[in-house]
């Protein structure tokens, strides 16, 4: 049923702040244009490597100097933490820096976000950082910002949150958030994907995936999100396996598909919420050195199981149950399956993707059992609370040991 033909109001919804998108294969080319209208000084952050390495890498310098631009370049290792970008803005705040782009994985899109959000103040990001910063309001301005994804998975591009971490017993994964930080351009150029590694495409697009299941189910879910959520599932489902698996004959047209499933998920996630996978995920990737890909790749079809089993259980609306059905009915291909089989469908579908993509366990990165309790006790964040249903400590606790 269509949702011009359902009977009753639709429910209220907002749509928050969103980029000048520009997605298409080889819109790189656009981007030294796009840099100098913003003015003459740009700070370029980068990965470690990938980007940096690559052919296009001079081939941008070059242009931006021919175009008589100046440029300076920081680079992100790993995921960013507080200190790091501190220490960029603090080394270019007295700069007069016009414009900011971000080129590289989901990392380092957030930490320029980050970085362009403070370079005009020079303030810490300790002192806006949800959580565990001062709690001090963020006034801006932000400086422009153009993101260029190079993997398919974040969608941060779309986002106004810069997630930074700091690893260790007493480590946290929190988010300095404001719609100032939503990139004015987002720049998404397929052809980028072609660079990455296997075991990449595989972390990457199963967060992708992930925030496309969990928007799509969220409470905060609306008809825009709904529409936007199951077109990135449909691209994600046409395109991810020729993407992941080496030299297949339409790799190019599954890196789009995949690019833009990554972009639809950063949309519905900045928009309706996430869920369960992306609450545990916070405190497994700060306790632990755990990529937050492959936190997803390994907890999605467990979490989505114990949220069908408990919605089953004690929930009296049944939209999210439907709507778990109609993606079984997808993934499984077969479309006369009832709204129970279908569930049931899916989440065996998304066991064989964590079998054929050789998801890591938890204990893989050393969590043991003994860790269970703290994990659970601090994932009770913004992305649990728009999970379908409240999950008891014992569900998540269940759903953890599953995968230890």
């Amino acid at each position: 049923m269509s949702i011009a033909s359902q009977p009753g109001a639709l429910d209220a919804f907002r749509i928050a702040r969103l980029p000048d998108i520009q997605f298409g294969r080889q819109s790189l080319h656009r981007l030294p244009e796009l840099i100098a209208g913003f003015g003459g000084t740009v700070l370029l952050v980068t990965g470690k490597r990938s980007f940096v390495d690559s052919g296009q890498w001079p081939a941008l310098l070059d242009t931006l100097s021919n175009l008589g631009l100046t440029w300076h370049h920081v680079s992100i290792h790993g995921e960013p933490s507080p200190e790091r970008v501190d220490e960029i803005v603090g080394g270019y705040h007295e700069g007069r820096i016009d414009v900011v782009v971000a080129i590289g994985g989901g990392s380092t899109l957030d930490a320029a976000k980050a970085v362009a959000g403070l370079l005009r103040s020079g303030a810490s990001v300790m002192d806006h950082l949800e959580g565990v910063g001062k709690g001090l309001p963020y006034t801006g301005p932000a400086v422009p910002l153009i993101a260029v994804p190079t993997t398919a998975g974040t969608g941060s591009e779309a986002t106004k949150n810069a997630v930074l971490s700091q690893r260790g017993p007493e480590g946290f994964k929190k988010s300095f958030r404001d719609d100032q930080l939503v990139p004015t351009i987002a720049l998404v150029d397929p052809d980028l994907l072609a660079s990455c590694p296997k075991a990449q495409i595989a972390a990457n697009g199963m967060d992708a995936f992930t925030q496309l299941l969990e928007s799509h189910v969220s409470l905060n879910a609306s008809p825009p999100t709904d529409a936007l959520s199951w077109s990135g599932m449909q691209a994600f489902l046409a395109g991810f396996w020729s993407a992941w698996e080496e030299g297949h004959p339409d790799a190019d047209a599954g890196y789009s598909r995949i690019a833009y499933a990554s972009l639809m998920s950063g949309i519905t996630l900045a928009q309706a919420g996430l869920g369960s996978v992306h609450g545990l995920a916070s405190p497994l990737g700060a306790f632990f050195p755990m990529p937050h890909g492959e936190v997803c790749g390994t907890l999605l079809a467990e979490a989505t199981d114990i949220n069908i089993a408990a919605l089953r259980e004690r929930s009296t609306t049944p939209v999210a149950l439907e709507k778990y059905a109609r993606v079984g009915r997808l993934l499984s291909g077969e479309t006369g399956l009832d709204d129970q089989d279908a569930c049931d469908a899916l989440v065996a579908e998304l066991r064989e993707w964590t079998r054929r993509l050789d998801m890591p366990r938890l204990s893989h990165f050393g969590m043991g059992r003994e860790d269970l309790d703290r994990v659970v006790a601090n994932a009770r964040g913004g992305s649990m609370k728009t999970n379908p249903l409240v999950l008891t400590d014992a569900e998540l606790t269940s759903l953890l040991s599953r995968r230890l």
